[in-house]
């Protein structure tokens, strides 16, 4: 790749490497110069530009980071679409990261080029959580460099994993001394029920008993017999030597005790053993009766993950285990005197909840008595078409709005996992359709996608490099795409413009509001023309009907 200052007259179809503003808009970095952008840089009085060209053996940033991104995750895990470089892996359930820290090292000394940065390994992670991002440094890189990553990974079926939390039986028993509170033991119970269900698991069954090895061996075998797969013992005294009461209760139940002790604090007096063979069974620290992360999580987690788990791995525990005082660990942030608990999610980088507006309201006009959107593409309706697009990318939830012949749009659609929402007033333009949606959409989300059903050329594809250009922490809260310099559709509008969207009047769209909002607008550019490209009158249509969708 070249990088440095060109003239204009050679700068064409270059990546703009520093945001220059002209009249009338800003040209930001990472573009492709147009024609017309060289035009406006011109009249600026600008002569040269600071870009970089990529060579015939070069990729794209993008295209480099969605490789090596494929490489690098397998099931479990969501490939974001690569946007400036970027691609971010999402976790699709919760669990646990899992990789090889050496064999990060190594991606990451390809060359300086090629970044990986991920969670730490047996990181717990919720639904949507970022877990990995891939950065390509430069606007691109050497195709041989890409091979090289993708050659190290090859045959590992993936570099980063995400071990799912398994759905788990647990078993509670707590031990009580003379002047032992009942009150204690309840909160101790709703804390510890706390983790298990943050984990996808359930307190089945609990028993109470008196401090001794006899007591507790009666209470773990009732457990086992009533099914448990996973045992715990809250004692009413905290284990200080395999020949204290909880080894010995373990014991007592035919059970064999591994490993006694642990390099997290806290969490230090944790016991870990086995009944019946393969029934794991922990004498827990007393912290665990707190809500905040202790040497419990780290073992617990794995167990729930349906993770092996030795006393030689939880000797290995050490780095990183010192808890105390280190900010920004989750807890179990709720009044567990009420028994309910979930883990805090708000704190994790996640991926926007975008959801997807697809409108089909239009009277279509000028196509005379044909509604364009029943028109038939490969045998199915346009507005199916376009439809099956969106569902097809990584919006979170999809509503198709109706009006004009609502009966027979939506019944194009009956069998789709769509919200339809019809729009009575659709005769007043756009902007009413745009409103009626923007209602009926889900309370949470980040953003929405406003689609359009007459553009049959827009993929998933598409929609997914709009997704991924939207974020807040970044402030590009308005993505719209480009074809050689020039906007299309859809656009994604984050929530903070939901109110402006909804004072909108008439046939007003929401793309007047762009101009009011450029300092937050992220222009996207898209690999073929589409975005362009809708079916607006009957000559458009003629040579649509009955043939195959191919992009310009």
């Amino acid at each position: 790749m070249r990088f440095g200052h060109i003239h204009l007259v050679d700068a064409e179809g270059a990546i703009l490497a520093h945001t220059l503003h002209v009249e009338g808009g800003v040209l930001k970095k990472g573009r492709f110069l147009s024609e017309d952008d060289l035009h406006a840089l011109g009249r600026a009085g600008i002569t040269k530009v600071v870009a970089a060209r990529l060579d015939s053996d070069d990729l794209h940033e993008d295209t480099a980071a969605d490789r090596i991104a494929r490489a690098v995750a397998v099931s479990g895990l969501r490939i974001g679409a690569a946007f400036t470089g970027r691609c971010n892996l999402y976790a699709e359930s919760k669990g646990l990261v899992l990789y090889q820290q050496a064999l990060l090292d190594r991606l990451n000394l390809v060359d300086e080029a090629i970044t990986l940065a991920a969670l730490p390994p047996y990181h717990p992670v919720v639904y949507r959580q970022m877990v990995a991002t891939i950065k390509i440094i430069p606007y691109g890189v050497s195709g041989l460099l890409v091979e090289r990553a993708e050659e190290l990974l090859k045959g590992i079926a993936g570099l980063i994993k995400l071990a799912p939390f398994q759905s788990k039986a647990v078993g509670l028993v707590q031990t009580r001394l003379a002047g032992t509170k009942v009150k204690l033991l309840d909160r101790t119970r709703n804390t510890l029920r706390a983790r298990l269900e943050s984990c996808g698991s359930r307190l089945h069954s609990e028993s109470r008993c008196a401090h001794d090895p006899a007591g507790i061996a009666d209470s773990l075998q009732q457990l086992l017999t009533a099914g448990c797969d996973l045992l715990l013992i809250a004692g009413a005294s905290a284990t200080t030597d395999r020949r204290d009461v909880l080894p010995m209760g373990i014991e007592s139940a035919g059970g064999v005790v591994e490993r006694l002790g642990m390099p997290v604090d806290p969490g230090n007096l944790l016991v870990m053993g086995r009944c019946q063979g393969d029934v794991p069974v922990l004498g827990l620290p007393g912290c665990a009766r707190s809500p905040a992360i202790n040497g419990l999580d780290f073992v617990l987690q794995r167990l729930l993950a349906g993770l092996p788990l030795t006393a030689e791995e939880i000797g290995r525990m050490g780095g990183g285990g010192l808890l105390k005082g280190v900010p920004g660990f989750r807890s179990f942030r709720t009044d567990v005197e009420q028994g309910g608990a979930a883990l805090e999610e708000a704190v994790y980088p996640a991926a926007p909840r975008i959801a997807a507006l697809v409108l089909a309201a239009g009277s279509s006009d000028r196509m005379g008595e044909q509604n364009k959107l029943l028109l038939s593409i490969s045998g199915k309706p346009m507005v199916r078409q376009v439809v099956e697009q969106v569902l097809a990318s990584q919006a979170d939830s999809v509503s198709v709005v109706l009006g004009h012949e609502a009966g027979l749009v939506g019944k194009s659609l009956s069998d789709m996992d769509v919200h339809l929402v019809e729009n009575p007033s659709f005769r007043d333009g756009l902007s009413s359709s745009l409103k009626a949606g923007i209602e009926a959409l889900p309370n949470d989300v980040d953003g929405v996608l406003v689609c359009l059903a007459d553009m049959p050329w827009v993929n998933s594809s598409d929609l997914n490099r709009l997704i991924a250009g939207y974020s807040e922490p970044d402030g590009r809260l308005v993505c719209v795409p480009t074809w050689q310099g020039k906007r299309g559709n859809p656009v994604l509008w984050g929530k903070r413009f939901f109110d402006e969207i909804m004072a909108l009047r008439g046939d007003q769209g929401a793309r007047k509001l762009i101009e009011r909002h450029i300092d937050v607008l992220c222009e996207v550019p898209m690999s073929q023309s589409g975005v362009l490209r809708d079916i607006d009158n009957q000559q458009e249509a003629g040579l649509l009907a009955g043939s195959s969708l191919k992009n310009g």
